[in-house]
């Protein structure tokens, strides 16, 4: 499980920076079109929260301890849940929740194959 926190956490700071700039394209749509859509301002979050978890997989990786893995569960399943309920009109947003989900249900194994090798 080293390998994949060290993989996501890095395609994951990579993938933050686009999704930043589509969210904000996202945005600029929205308030043009004056359509009342907050999808580029959900992308926006759910950069962020991608970000953080990319952060925490990398510096956890190595940890024997279970911190790292709930702390990704939480960021890149509430990155997922976010992506999933606010996507609008930014349907790209839908990509990075999935990218987010299967992020959050590997850290579910590697806590559950962690708490078994204890």
């Amino acid at each position: 499980m080293k390998v994949w926190k060290l993989v996501s956490g890095i395609i994951s700071i990579v993938l933050c920076l686009i999704i930043e700039l589509q969210s904000c394209a996202a945005g600029v749509v929205n308030t043009i079109e004056e359509n009342g859509g907050s999808s580029g301002s959900v992308g926006f979050l759910c950069g962020i929260l991608i970000l953080a978890g990319g952060i925490v997989s990398i510096a956890s990786r190595k940890s024997a301890k279970n911190g790292g893995n709930i702390a990704l569960i939480v960021l890149f399943g509430l990155a997922a849940l976010l992506g999933f309920t606010g996507y609008g009109n930014y349907s790209d947003l839908v990509i990075w929740s999935i990218w987010a989900l299967v992020n959050a249900v590997l850290a579910v194994v590697a806590l559950v194959k962690n708490k078994n090798s204890i």
